[in-house]
């Protein structure tokens, strides 16, 4: 099987508190994209399951898609394995999910190939115990997320282009939530109120432009084209388009040398419609 793993795009994230687990509170809202990485399984009979392009840094034993499928393997009793490959275009460090969305494509891939039939909330509660951002890519569709981002409102939003810009930088999640200009009690809000474009900006936004310096030249650069936004805990800064002609054009008005490029939005991830064709 061959399956896209789409990346999201935070429109809009704040932190409400902190939980007595420690974990903090949040709303936001994310939104799938048509971009991203591709998933390749290839089924085995023995009950091994390897990556075969482990990524450079991470243990393989620690890698999202091999616990995923052994965390699956483990719950179903399935007794085949898999070989799994990454074509991986999404940024590690970049705030869009990649780790999850690939381990959420994997749970969903072998949910097909090893004959499980799982329906999908079954697979998110699974899911859930590898990262809060899987459930929502189990789902596909555009969500407002609150808890620590598994409670998940499908939503409907408008389409949109974004520009993507990805800095020589790797933002650290841990240290970011510990960084104590981090605004951790804002009142919370309701869908209605992003909607209706009452509410916007990202918490961490202010931490990580002060922290890091090749982020806020980022944020310097693409304020020429439109307003610069950052995606959840990571790097990648991103300006909102109306049509794929107005971005093309903020694209090429951008210095050269820039690692950036354009993305939409998708209603329905990817993955959910190159699923039908296995079913």
């Amino acid at each position: 099987m061959k399956l896209p793993a789409p990346a999201k795009l935070n429109l809009f994230l704040q932190i409400t508190g902190q939980r007595p687990d420690g974990y903090h509170a949040l709303q936001s809202m994310f939104c799938v994209l048509d971009w991203g990485d591709t998933v390749t399984l290839e089924r085995r009979d023995d009950g091994a399951i390897t990556r075969v392009d482990a990524l450079p840094g991470v243990d393989p034993e620690q890698d999202l898609t091999v616990r995923a499928a052994r965390l699956l393997q483990v719950e179903s009793g399935s007794r085949f394995g898999v070989d799994i490959g990454i074509d991986k275009r999404i940024p590690m460090g970049g705030g869009m999910g990649g780790g999850s969305s690939d381990a959420a494509t994997v749970l969903h891939g072998l949910n097909v190939l090893w004959d499980l039939h799982w329906p999908h909330e079954r697979l998110a509660a699974l899911g859930l115990q590898l990262g809060a951002d899987v459930p929502f890519f189990i789902g596909g569709t555009h969500a407002w997320a609150e808890g620590v981002g598994e409670v998940l409102t499908p939503v409907e939003l408008p389409p949109k282009v974004f520009l993507l810009a990805r800095p020589d930088s790797h933002a650290d999640t841990g240290q970011l939530f510990a960084d104590r200009g981090l605004t951790r009690d804002s009142e919370p809000v309701k869908i209605s109120d992003f909607m209706e474009g009452r509410v916007q900006g990202n918490a961490f936004e202010p931490v990580l432009r002060r922290r890091d310096p090749a982020v806020e030249q980022m944020f310097a650069l693409l304020s020429a084209v439109g307003t610069p936004r950052l995606t959840g805990t990571g790097s990648v800064v991103f300006v909102e388009f109306s049509d794929w002609d107005s971005a093309e054009l903020a694209l090429q008005a951008l210095p050269p040398g820039i690692n950036a490029w354009l993305a939409a939005s998708a209603d329905r991830a990817p993955l959910l419609a190159a699923l039908t064709d296995y079913n």
